[in-house]
């Protein structure tokens, strides 16, 4: 089906616009934009709510990263929590470990950097009380919310140690819209409501938090405050100057693969295989070495300045097979514009699925499992370390006008495929001019390994490319005829990421859209 064809409009609104993958976390900013709050308070408001309806993609136990737009330019959030004082990568090499565990290990736990991120980004912008901020995620945690056809779908995919770690979701997400309350986590917002981060990470959930590393984390692990404020990394592309985190984000390869794709020279037609072939050839140009260069102290800037020396590297006709990285993840994103034309992109993870599949014993809050990011190769720049934060597949977008201007706010779930997901939205938003509605409900390509999905990086034959089944008909044989293996998965797959955007139309008008991917998805305005 061409893109050009999809059966959705965008949702418009002269003030001011909240878009997320659940709409009772969508309403929940949208009542604080109604109440006199900010772009910021929104976001706030709405990653509160989603972290305790989809503790299946996000939540207290998690990474967040933010890019605020304030009216005069760009600042960046960088709330990704650290390793504990007590890793060891030594320690897992004799284990016999080549790679971090993956789940059911509290050694890939680093210090959730969510509740932090919430708290920095109040202390910055912030107009209303945290209280009442979080006061709707509060009432979804007490009085309970109906459990999404995703979250029971995720509950039914956990081992039998899972549930029992688990047993508060599992018991309760048994079908779609059975009530689920989360006491334990109602009573960590009312700390950090009362209390500020140290409600949260030196009260019941650090307590049990400790408890739980058995020597991993240290009081001062918790009691230190890990955000920063970072300068954004930006790049010009389609026509905009797009913004990202800078690493431990692999953001930049968003940035990377769009200038490449602007300087080949997209046709017009996106249901041309000729424009999907050139932007996987960028994707894959710009991130084929991403595990050997992105680690937390990695230089943003130089890493955009190799991948536009590999112009060359480009097949413009034939695929180059090169491998390139792809690792499923379930991340939540979420964008917010207010009236004043301050726009938030903000995205906070558990990583995989429930993340570690561990919770926090106090309160049940699951804890999330980015340390697998870390590499145990000795040596390696992001080598698991005390203090270290992994490498993230979290990338946040913003775009600004020439002028420095908001664009628009746009960014998705999706794993290490989100560089590739954004790189696709942001040619069709920018570059085309395409609605936010035919942008993100246009079938998508992603890349995967052979086998498992997890051997992109390794597998000698290089990765598959995995289409939707609503996109273009004369994609699939065109990129055959240029060498890409080529598998359809079934139309709107959620494997292919949530992704949201709110853009500035030439009237002022806010257009935006979520995706149905995300099932419960929404985007709301006033």
């Amino acid at each position: 089906m061409s893109a050009n064809a999809a059966p959705f409009t965008s949702t418009r609104a002269p003030g001011a616009m909240v878009a997320s993958a659940d709409q009772l976390a969508t309403q929940a900013g949208m009542s604080i934009l109604a109440r006199g709050g900010n772009a910021v308070d929104a976001a706030i408001a709405t990653n509160a709510a989603i972290a305790i309806t989809a503790p299946h993609l996000c939540g207290m136990g998690g990474d967040l990263f933010a890019l605020v737009h304030d009216g005069h330019g760009v600042h960046a959030l960088n709330a990704t929590g650290r390793a504990g004082s007590g890793s060891d990568a030594a320690v897992l090499r004799a284990q016999g470990l080549t790679e971090m565990p993956f789940r059911h290990d509290v050694r890939a736990v680093t210090v959730p950097g969510c509740v932090d991120g919430w708290c920095a980004l109040h202390a910055k912008f912030g107009r209303l009380p945290l209280a009442q901020l979080l006061a709707p995620a509060v009432r979804l945690a007490e009085q309970g919310f109906p459990a999404s056809p995703l979250l029971v779908a995720t509950v039914a995919m956990l081992d039998e140690r899972a549930r029992e770690s688990l047993h508060e979701l599992a018991g309760q997400a048994l079908r779609p819209g059975a009530r689920v309350r989360r006491p334990g986590a109602a009573r960590a917002l009312r700390a950090i409501a009362a209390h500020g981060r140290d409600g949260f990470y030196r009260g019941e959930f650090g307590d049990g938090l400790r408890q739980l590393g058995g020597g991993l984390f240290s009081a001062q692990d918790l009691a230190t405050a890990s955000p920063e404020w970072v300068a954004s990394l930006s790049q010009p592309a389609f026509g905009k100057v797009l913004h990202t985190i800078p690493p431990n984000s692999q953001g930049y390869l968003v940035l990377g693969a769009a200038a490449l794709a602007d300087r080949l020279g997209l046709p017009g037609d996106r249901d041309d295989p000729q424009w999907a072939h050139l932007l996987i050839e960028a994707a894959t140009v710009a991130g084929h070495d991403r595990p050997e260069v992105l680690h937390d102290r990695a230089d943003g800037a130089a890493l955009l300045a190799a991948i536009a020396a590999r112009l060359g590297d480009v097949g413009r006709d034939t695929a180059s097979r090169r491998v390139t990285p792809t690792f499923d993840g379930d991340t939540t994103y979420l964008c917010t514009v207010d009236d004043q034309r301050m726009g938030v992109s903000l995205i906070q993870s558990n990583a995989s699925g429930f993340g570690s599949w561990l919770v926090e014993p106090n309160t049940e809050i699951n804890l999330h499992n980015r340390g697998l990011g870390f590499s145990l190769a000795q040596g390696h720049p992001g080598e698991l370390a005390p203090g270290r934060r992994p490498p993230h597949t979290l990338s946040p977008a913003l775009a600004t006008n020439l002028d420095g201007s908001l664009a628009g706010v746009f960014g998705t779930m999706g794993g290490d495929g989100q560089p590739q997901i954004l790189l696709q939205v942001a040619a069709r938003l920018f570059l085309h001019g395409e609605s936010p509605a035919v942008a993100i409900n246009a079938g998508r390509w992603l890349l995967r390994g052979p086998a498992t999905g997890f051997d992109t990086w390794t597998a000698p034959e290089g990765p598959h490319v995995i289409v939707e089944g609503q996109i273009a008909e004369q994609w699939r044989d065109g990129l055959v005829e240029r060498g890409h293996v080529v598998d359809v998965a079934a139309p709107y797959d959620s494997a292919f990421g949530h992704a949201h955007a709110i853009v500035i139309e030439p009237g002022g008008m806010l257009s935006g859209a979520a995706d149905p991917r995300a099932r419960v998805g929404s985007v709301a305005g006033l």
